[in-house]
């Protein structure tokens, strides 16, 4: 194994003096795990950027779907693989960054000590709906709604400890109003249920919730970050409103490697992503839902990464999250 790992870092070290990268060494398929299971938005850019890397490094790229426990399984498959540059995982927020805040007892591995940042494929802001019987049109509305009868109010995600859950809480906080979560298995039966009007809120993400939006099945009330959805050029960015300036939380995913994995492979890995990234069709496909494009630096990825957690950090605290 020492010896494959020499010869790996070599080659890839020899391949970055040169303008045309070799191709990579050839051992075995480089195998990308997803954490969920096929169909699914992670698992379609991981498909994509597969191709678009198996066709760049002139080498087999095969899609690993390991489900379970909202992604913790699939992520502690990559941090027990060997670190030879053959396995990835595409990971996202919650394994990586929530999970061990809310479950601590659930996760065995420590992202940031036993996984690379190899590089952030998209970012997507998420989106607050509301059920078309509700006499709200605004975030602004909502927090009177809610105020003037605390309790009533309800608001559903895809699971307690989700990024969405967190976004849905820091709201709340910055707002100072109540609404009672109500978390379900999946967005499917969140759309379902908000269109027919069983729940007040729902905070999905982007890819998801925009072709609701756009239908007028569900009335769009404000997207978090500080800048408008191109697709969602009518429903407001929440640091457009007094008060909620400053509040961003996306959800994301990335690629991530085991720890150990020698540096060359690591940044041939992350140069060859952020040209994929790059690539006109890449980027159209994943805008189509919503989602914004990553790329960028190993460093730039691991700040990002450091910023996230530190926002978790503080509104599990704040909002006394548990699981």
């Amino acid at each position: 194994m020492f010896k494959q790992l020499l010869s790996l870092g070599a080659a890839l070290a020899l391949a970055a003096a040169h303008a045309q990268p070799a191709a990579w060494p050839a051992a075995k398929p480089i195998t990308i795990i997803v954490p969920f299971s096929a169909g699914g938005n992670v698992d379609t850019t991981a498909r994509l950027i597969g191709q678009k890397l198996s066709e760049r490094l002139k080498q087999a790229v095969v899609i690993d779907n390991v489900a379970g426990a909202g992604g913790v399984v699939g992520v502690t498959k990559a941090v027990n693989a060997a670190p030879d540059g053959y396995t990835l995982v595409m990971a996202f927020d919650g394994p990586i960054g929530i999970t061990r805040l809310v479950s601590p007892g659930a996760v065995r591995y420590d992202a940031a000590k036993d996984l690379v940042p190899v590089g952030l494929t998209t970012t997507a802001p998420l989106v607050l709906m509301a059920r078309p019987g509700l006499p709200a049109n605004s975030l602004q509305d909502v927090i009177r709604l809610a105020k003037a009868d605390p309790g009533r109010m309800s608001y559903a995600t895809t699971g307690v400890g989700t990024v969405l859950h967190l976004a849905m809480e820091m709201i709340k906080e910055r707002g100072n109003f109540y609404a009672v979560h109500v978390p379900y298995r999946g967005g499917t039966q969140v759309v379902t249920d908000v269109v027919g009007n069983q729940v007040d809120l729902a905070m999905l993400v982007s890819l998801t919730a925009t072709p609701h939006v756009l239908s007028g099945r569900v009335k769009g009330l404000v997207v978090t970050g500080d800048k408008r959805l191109p697709s969602l050029p009518n429903v407001p960015a929440l640091g457009e409103l007094p008060g909620f300036k400053g509040l961003d939380l996306v959800s994301w995913t990335g690629l991530f490697a085991p720890a150990r994995t020698p540096p060359a492979v690591v940044e041939r890995l992350n140069h060859e992503l952020d040209e994929v990234l790059k690539m006109e069709d890449v980027r159209n496909k994943l805008a189509e839902g919503g989602a914004l494009v990553g790329g960028g630096s190993t460093a730039a990825f691991s700040a990002f990464l450091q910023r996230e957690n530190a926002k978790y950090e503080r509104i599990v605290k704040a909002a006394n999250i548990k699981e």
